[in-house]
C-alpha cells in the first residue's frame, strides 16, 4: 500500500556509530514491557466513541 502511493519504508544505510547495544538491550528488557500492557482492553461493542453499543 505504501509503494502504491509513492511512499517507501526508510531503512538506514548503516548502523549509527553512537549506538550502545547494551543500553538498547536494557531498555527492551525493562522499559518495553511497561508499555505493552497500557492499551485499552478489547471489548465487544460499537466502533463509535460517542455512541455506546446497544445490547
Amino acid at each position: 500500500m505504501l509503494v502504491r502511493n509513492g511512499w517507501f519504508c526508510q531503512v538506514p544505510a548503516r548502523r549509527a556509530l553512537e549506538r550502545d547495544d547494551e543500553a538498547v538491550a536494557g531498555w527492551v528488557k525493562e522499559v518495553w514491557p511497561c508499555g505493552e500492557g497500557s492499551r485499552r482492553p478489547v471489548e465487544p461493542g460499537s466502533s463509535s466513541r460517542t455512541k455506546p453499543a446497544s445490547p
